[in-house]
């Protein structure tokens, strides 16, 4: 139920149960999306006996099944729903004295792209996570957090792609789930992100269709490179990858939209070289270019460790000598398994 317009709640409603005024499906859609309900029973402008005929049907809201807090603030939610276990991440950030933050969002049940680096690479593809359970996400986060009931102060200000598995993989669900968010909640098309290994069919519609920003995981200047760290780069090679991220460029007007985010894993040793980094440069020339530095966040098993903060300061100043806008980003929440790459 959660994520559907309201003429297609009232659609689904309707198959079971007849609303006894128009104006009903209002106040249900209210309840559910502005004051957060999860029971019908909580939905008192509603009549009793339309409440009762109504809790036969299933709202869809995942069960939290853990909840961990980082020493940082950041918080991690394992939740379940319809057999389906994936996780969710807040992270805060003080703002002028407000908190405010991003909910990292995840897409797939595992993920299919095996990622070298990446912890959710070890773990089995089993299916797509649906629309509703999409939304579900963003809306147990708003719960938690007290963005619902609705006051008019939010804390969840941000959206960002980049939980497990690949977005563009799950293009339906994932576009559906930001349209509805964004529409419902009043959120910024770009203060959604959308972050892909390089799906390059699809990178244009994040564009076209969506006016989300882009972030694209790069991690390597070379194919060869590349191919082990991120094996999509078998089908779409760096070639492939950029003339993806001239699609997106073409597809946008939104000025805040004029410039993908491109993630680059600090590896020791393996991709971190200051050669590298004036490749990157010239991979990156006359494009508009946002490169984030991320300490590479350890799990049991990798083969990999982090670059020195030596060796990262010295990759961020030779791109930024380049005119290139280059961040390191701070790792949040690696204490409960949540930050970047350890979900």
């Amino acid at each position: 139920m959660l994520g559907l317009s309201k003429d297609k709640l009232l659609q689904h409603i309707s198959q079971t149960v007849t609303l006894p005024k128009p104006y009903n499906i209002d106040q249900i859609f209210d309840g559910l999306y502005k004051s957060g309900h999860l029971d019908f029973q909580h939905m008192t402008n509603l009549p009793l006996a339309t409440r009762k005929e109504l809790s036969q049907l299933d709202i869809g809201a995942p069960k939290s099944i853990e909840h961990l807090i980082s020493n940082d603030g950041t918080q991690k939610w394992l939740l379940e729903s319809n057999q389906k276990r994936y996780e969710t991440v807040f992270i805060p950030q003080v703002a002028q004295n407000t908190q405010v933050g991003t909910v990292c969002v995840s897409s797939q049940f595992g993920c299919s792209l095996n990622c070298s680096f990446c912890h959710t690479g070890t773990q089995k593809f089993q299916g797509n996570l649906t629309f509703q359970e999409i939304v579900g996400q963003i809306m147990h986060c708003m719960r938690s957090l007290g963005d619902l009931p609705s006051t008019g102060k939010r804390n969840v200000t941000n959206v960002v792609f980049m939980g497990q598995g690949e977005p563009l993989y799950n293009f339906k669900n994932v576009s559906q789930a930001i349209l509805f968010v964004n529409q419902t909640f009043g959120l910024a098309p770009w203060r959604t992100t959308v972050s892909t290994s390089g799906v390059v069919p699809l990178m244009g519609k994040i564009g076209s269709e969506l006016k989300a920003s882009l972030a694209v995981s790069l991690h390597a200047v070379t194919n060869n490179l590349r191919d082990e760290l991120v094996p999509l780069n078998k089908m779409y090679p760096i070639e492939e990858l950029m003339k993806g991220c001239k699609d997106y460029l073409q597809a946008v007007q939104s000025k805040p939209l004029q410039r993908i985010t491109f993630e680059y894993v600090m590896l020791d040793s393996v991709n971190d070289s200051v050669a590298e980094a004036r490749q990157l440069c010239r991979l990156l020339h006359g494009v508009p270019a946002h490169v984030n530095l991320i300490p590479f966040n350890p799990w049991k098993g990798s083969k990999y460790s982090s670059s020195s903060k030596t060796t990262i300061l010295k990759f961020q100043k030779t791109v930024e000598s380049k005119g290139i806008k280059c961040h390191i980003r701070t790792a949040r929440g690696q204490d409960i398994m949540a930050a970047c790459g350890q979900l």
